[in-house]
């Protein structure tokens, strides 16, 4: 971060995103931009901004690699996002930063390990994140109803009844299976669901469709942002959800509208992993607005 000569602070950016979920990158290796929520909403705007979903901070770490902060476009601090994870670990690799392999990358859903796949000698083709175990336990997601774990539990909306699961990847998430995606009033939908009182810090809201037992055709509605092109947390609770539903089995792939991911459910000790690409877009400076 620097400042120009009209007194504005100058931010140098890299724009990434993973499968279409796209952020905005910044290295805070040696210094962090004040005002930080003000900040996402500024860059985020796709028509007075940089554009994106929201913005990544590249930070120092006591405990591990790196640590991640982020930021959705309306400025509220997410705890922890799969494809912005990812997009971590081929920034680190390509801009120098580290040579590690694996990463540990500290996030607000605790230390995750990230684990490039390298072809061609030196090019990242895409990378694998354990995104840990998943809980379905109320108080960790937050959920508040009665009963033990949330499991298509029916939900009556405006726009009639819904069967949703809950899960956490360090991040609230509710699944909901439909028949035909294209015929949901998504748009509605989506937010009524996110701000439902069932969730106390509101939600992300995943519709699937199963195609078949490995693979899964998905929309997200994202908690503070709305439709992304994708959601690596949420493709995990998806395919988690998946297995408790009885709908698939424990390795699947996940096609969002940005791309595919491929999600696996370890049986031995309860881990998901996450494997998908990185790409980043393009890189430039942002001169803040106050």
């Amino acid at each position: 971060m620097t400042t120009n000569a009209n007194n504005r602070e100058v931010i140098r950016f890299t724009k990434m995103h993973g499968i279409g979920n796209d952020y905005i990158y910044i290295d805070c290796m040696s210094s962090i931009p004040e005002r930080l929520p003000e900040l996402a909403r500024e860059m985020s705007d796709r028509h007075m901004g940089v554009g994106g979903d929201g913005i990544v901070l590249i930070c120092p770490s006591a405990t591990a690699d790196f640590r991640m902060r982020m930021f959705n476009n309306d400025g509220s601090e997410a705890r922890m996002c799969g494809n912005a994870s990812r997009c971590i670990a081929r920034y680190v690799h390509d801009h120098n930063l580290s040579s590690n392999n694996p990463l540990s990358l500290e996030t607000l859903s605790g230390i995750k390990a990230l684990s490039l796949n390298i072809k061609d000698g030196d090019i990242v083709e895409s990378v694998t994140v354990d995104m840990g175990v998943p809980s379905m336990n109320k108080a960790e997601i937050p959920v508040d109803v009665s009963g033990e774990n949330v499991v298509e539990m029916t939900v009556e909306t405006p726009y009639g009844p819904v069967e949703v699961t809950a899960v956490s990847m360090g991040n609230p998430h509710g699944v909901i299976f439909v028949d035909d995606l294209a015929s949901i009033p998504f748009d509605d939908l989506g937010p009524y669901m996110e701000s439902h009182p069932m969730w106390p810090d509101r939600a992300n809201i995943e519709f699937a469709q199963v195609l078949n037992d490995r693979e899964i055709r998905m929309r997200v509605w994202e908690r503070g942002t709305g439709e992304t092109l994708a959601c690596g947390t949420g493709a995990c609770a998806t395919a988690v959800a998946g297995v408790l539903t009885g709908c698939t089995g424990r390795e699947v792939t996940l096609r969002l509208r940005g791309g595919d991911l491929d999600i696996k459910w370890r049986e031995e000790d309860g881990h998901v992993l996450m494997t998908g690409p990185a790409t980043e877009v393009f890189t430039g400076e942002y001169r803040r607005q106050s």
